[in-house]
């Protein structure tokens, strides 16, 4: 199966996709307007210390403020190692904290005094004590071989932790990258010295060079590119390997993304069901707390029994999640509502699939057995936010919910505006509101019971625009004998 890379550039927006035989399965953007902080190192300053939940809350330089745990400031960092939170930091000390997850919704960022630097092959820990090696690697040898090599590496120096990629990795690549990595800490301790609370003082690698970084390029056929500037430094730094075959220098007529399909399917995950290929769907519910997925038959029924009609689209489902939660960057809790199944072979074999397609997720996943309710529940690392929240915005009508207010209810709350004006001793109440809503009010004549009594002898005006949103209207009360009004302004009733 074919996989590419692509990368394209809208100003200052950097947009990274990953394909496989033509299909999205991995979406990045980075943009100036972004919440995406993780991985940055700030200078913060702890404001408060919360004893009773092991954690404090530190400003730096975000709209709020970030938390940080007890368990992610490195032993022996302050005073006393394994004392309460309370004698190891306090309101107003100064701290260099990296950001392990960016803010989410309501959540401020959860911070890190444990800092790390990502390389291709290494992670170099400068607080840390210790080595280790991917677990992706399961080969035992092969793990004691770098598991020496990271303490060789490590020198007593911090600690290490060997990537997959560094199995194939030549000792002399894996010397000059620690030796970046250790540059890379000593600058951000200078910055550090010399900032004010709330400077960032480390950006972590843009969308082009994360992912350049952490997808393993041998598997990749060719790196698109539609930038030239980028390209070229693409180039540079692939010069000495046999990845620089690989990469193209996009310059068609038409947008990239466009021209090779990616736009279209990067629109689709905005849609919260995703159909199957037997006519079954999922639909996506996205929450602060976990992500929900339901699983539907929809017009799928089968040519035998139930049980097999369910367990074929059970099984169709879990590769199909597996595909999207990776996808749509979905990380933390996972609930998937599969459809009853009676066998409990095919219980365990709708989850066994649903794991072993996670594997192929670079992020790491845990799926836990299927409860008597036919509900999964696993979990996925995150860290970045996931692709819809990069991609759209809050709804300042909805707030988020999704939902609009129905008709009725909204000219219920015209019919509470149009009172209160009446009340303040209004003789004239003018109505702008949405053409829709306008025509819902005339067509079922709800306020004809209020123009016979409580409004007898006022003049209610109402102006209808196509360009209002369903949920936004205006009432104001006007004493003036003479009004100066649009001609689509309409006397009620």
């Amino acid at each position: 199966m074919q996989k590419n890379m692509y990368f394209d550039y809208f100003g200052d927006d950097c947009f990274g996709a990953v394909t496989e035989g033509g299909r999205l399965v991995e979406f990045h953007l980075d943009t100036n307007s972004s919440t995406e902080i993780s991985g940055n190192i700030y200078k913060g300053r702890v404001v408060n210390v919360l004893s009773g939940m092991q954690a404090a809350f530190v400003a730096f330089g975000q709209e709020k403020n970030g938390y940080l745990y007890a368990g992610d400031i490195p032993a022996g960092a302050y005073i006393e190692p394994q004392q309460p939170l309370s004698l190891q930091v306090k309101a107003g000390d100064e701290v260099m904290v990296q950001v392990a997850k960016s803010p989410i919704g309501t959540k401020g960022a959860r911070l890190s005094m444990c800092l790390s630097f990502v390389g291709k092959n290494l992670i170099y820990l400068p607080k840390a004590d210790f080595c280790a090696v991917s677990r992706k690697i399961t080969d035992e040898e092969v793990r004691d071989r770098m598991l020496k090599t990271a303490q060789k590496l490590a020198g007593g120096d911090g600690g290490i932790v060997m990537r997959t990629n560094a199995v194939g990795a030549k000792p002399a690549d894996l010397k000059e990258e620690i030796k970046y990595l250790r540059g890379l800490y000593a600058t951000a301790l200078e910055a550090y010295a010399t900032a004010s609370v709330g400077d960032m003082v480390f950006r972590d690698a843009d969308v082009h060079a994360r992912l350049l970084r952490d997808v393993d390029l041998s598997s990749v056929d060719k790196i698109y590119i539609g930038d030239e500037k980028t390209y070229r430094r693409t180039e540079a730094a692939l010069r000495r390997t046999r990845v620089k075959n690989k990469l193209v220098l996009y310059d068609g007529k038409r947008e990239m993304f466009e021209a090779f399909g990616l736009e279209e399917q990067v629109y689709k995950l905005m849609s919260s069901r995703v159909p199957l290929d037997n006519g079954a769907y999922l639909i996506f519910d996205r929450t602060e707390a976990l992500t929900a997925i339901d699983v539907n038959t929809g017009r799928f029924t089968g040519e035998t029994a139930l049980e097999d009609t369910v367990f074929e689209t059970n099984l169709l489902a879990a590769r199909e999640i597996a595909w999207q939660v990776r996808l749509r960057n979905i990380g933390g809790i996972v609930i998937v509502d599969f459809i009853d199944m009676a066998g409990e072979d095919h219980r365990n074999a709708v989850v066994e699939e649903l794991t072993r397609c996670l594997k192929e997720d670079r992020a790491k996943c845990n799926v836990s057995p299927m409860t008597e309710l036919g509900l999964v529940q696993f979990t996925r690392k995150k860290v970045k936010s996931d692709t819809v929240a990069m991609l759209t915005k809050r709804c300042p009508v909805c707030k988020g919910s999704g939902y609009l207010l129905s008709e009725s209810y909204m000219a219920f709350r015209v019919k509470i505006a149009v009172q209160k004006c009446i009340a303040e001793g209004y003789e004239n109440v003018i109505v702008e509101l949405n053409a829709g809503l306008y025509g819902y009010i005339i067509a079922k004549r709800r306020f004809t019971e209020d123009i016979r009594g409580k409004w007898a002898g006022k003049r209610i005006y109402m102006i209808p625009h196509k360009t209002f949103h369903d949920e936004y209207f205006t009432v104001k009360g006007d004493n003036n004998p003479v009004l100066t009004l649009p001609d689509t302004a309409k006397l009620l009733y």
